[in-house]
C-alpha cells in the first residue's frame, strides 16, 4: 500500500487555537479603576512611547505578506500577530485615554509605510525575534516598577503576549533556516547589529527614525532611553542581550554568547 504524502500542518492553525481560547479583551481592562493619584509624568511618557511601536504594526504586517507571499501558514500567523498587536496599541491609548492624555495620531499615520525587505526573509524574522524579545523584557520590568495597577497589569499581559510572539517567530525561523542554510549568515548578522551596542536597539527605531512627524512626539526610543535611565537595574542591558543571543544560539546551533563568539560564528559560516 502506497503511503499517503505528507500534506504537512498549518502552525497557525494551533496559534490561533491558542489565541482563541485564552487570549485576553480590551474590555475587560478596568479603566474606569485607574487610579489617576498614582500617575507620573514617566508611566505617561513610556506608554506614548509604547503606542509609537505598537503602531508599527500595519506597516509590519503589510511587509510580512509582500515577502512571504509563498507561505500561506507565516502569512496567517502574521494576521494572528497583527491583531494582537493592534490590541497593545488601543489598550495603551485607552489607558491614556483614562487618565486624560491623548496620541498624536499624525505622528502614528506616519508610521504607515511598510518596511523593506531583510536581506533573506531568515533575517527578517530574525529581526522580529529580537523586537519581541526586547518589549517582553521591558514590558515586564516596567510592569514591576509602575504603581498604578491597570497600567501594571496591561503591561505584564502585553509582555506575555510578546514572549509568545517570540516563541513564533522563532519557531518559523528554525522552519526557514532547516529549508534555507545558506541564510545563517544572515542571521548572526542581523544578532549582532542589535546586541553590540551599550544600548537598546529595536527595529521600529531603526527603520522609522528621522520622519518629520516624529520630531515633537515621544518615539519608542524615547521610552528606551527613560527605561535604561530611570526604571531597569545595573545589568538589565546585559541581561536583555544575554537572553537574546541564548536564543539565538539554541536557533542556529552556534556559541553566540559575547559579541566575540558572534562575531567568530559568523566567520565560520562565511568560511
Amino acid at each position: 500500500m502506497t503511503a499517503a504524502p505528507d500534506m504537512g500542518r498549518m502552525h497557525s492553525l494551533e496559534v490561533f487555537r491558542h489565541y482563541d481560547k485564552n487570549h485576553w479583551r480590551l474590555f475587560t481592562l478596568p479603566l474606569a479603576e485607574v487610579e489617576r493619584a498614582l500617575v507620573k509624568p514617566e508611566y505617561v511618557t513610556l506608554v506614548k512611547s509604547a503606542v509609537m511601536g505598537e503602531s508599527n504594526v500595519i506597516a509590519a504586517v503589510h511587509g510580512f505578506l509582500n515577502e512571504f507571499a509563498e507561505d500561506y501558514d507565516f502569512s496567517a500567523f502574521a494576521v494572528i500577530w497583527g491583531y494582537q498587536e493592534v490590541q497593545h496599541h488601543y489598550a495603551f491609548t485607552s489607558w491614556l485615554q483614562a487618565v486624560g492624555e491623548e496620541v498624536d495620531n499624525r505622528a502614528v499615520a506616519a508610521m504607515r509605510a511598510p518596511y523593506d525587505p531583510g536581506s533573506t526573509p531568515s533575517a527578517t524574522l530574525a529581526t522580529n525575534i529580537i523586537s519581541e524579545l526586547t518589549v517582553n523584557h521591558v514590558y515586564r520590568a516596567v510592569s514591576a516598577w509602575v504603581e498604578e495597577p491597570v497600567l501594571k497589569d496591561l503591561l505584564l499581559r502585553a509582555s506575555r503576549d510578546e514572549a509568545g510572539h517570540a516563541r513564533e517567530f522563532r519557531h518559523f525561523a528554525a522552519k526557514r533556516l532547516e529549508e534555507h542554510p545558506e541564510e545563517v549568515a544572515s542571521v548572526l548578522e542581523t544578532l549582532y547589529f542589535y546586541t553590540s551596542d551599550d544600548k537598546i536597539k529595536h527595529p521600529v527605531g531603526v527603520f522609522k527614525a528621522g520622519l518629520d512627524e516624529l520630531a515633537e512626539t515621544e518615539t519608542i526610543d524615547t521610552g528606551f532611553e527613560l527605561f535604561l535611565d530611570t526604571v531597569a537595574d545595573s545589568g538589565e542591558l546585559d541581561e536583555l542581550q544575554n537572553k537574546i543571543r541564548r536564543t539565538f544560539g539554541s536557533l542556529t546551533g552556534h556559541d553566540l554568547s559575547s559579541n566575540r563568539a558572534v562575531r567568530r560564528a559568523l566567520a565560520t559560516v562565511l568560511g
